[in-house]
């Protein structure tokens, strides 16, 4: 399992919708996968998809849904990305409960009992025990 938390920092964003929020970030965060997983080619690791996991079923309706609906013409072409690439097959978008979002750790506070709970997930071993 990868785990990977990419941060949109390149200019300011407006969504009117947490869904269009989520939508936006997760087209970003296809092209940095994208470049990863060429990176990863150059090590002889070959990935043919690359699943991301998204806690806002909307978001995933709005990539899945190719049909544009006047509550979605206003954002720009550029972040429908991720569209074309869930279409081609290069990109699986699937549902996670909140409870279960494991890249909580790299954007929340998290009380001791959660971060441990994702410390497990995610197979990180403490250092100071080995």
């Amino acid at each position: 399992m990868l785990l990977y938390y990419g941060l949109v920092e390149s200019k300011t964003l407006f969504a009117l919708s947490t869904a269009e929020a989520e939508y936006i970030a997760s087209g970003s965060c296809c092209a940095q996968l994208l470049w990863l997983k060429q990176q990863l080619v150059d090590y002889g690791i070959i990935l043919d998809q690359i699943l991301i996991r998204c806690d806002n079923s909307s978001a995933i309706c709005l990539t899945k849904n190719p049909i544009q609906h006047s509550r979605t013409k206003h954002i720009e072409i550029r972040h429908h990305f991720i569209r074309v690439l869930v279409e081609k097959g290069e990109i699986i978008l699937e549902y996670v409960s909140t409870d279960f979002q494991l890249a909580d750790i790299f954007t929340k506070p998290l009380h001791e009992d959660r971060f441990n709970f994702i410390v497990r997930e995610i197979g990180m071993l403490n250092g100071t025990s080995l």
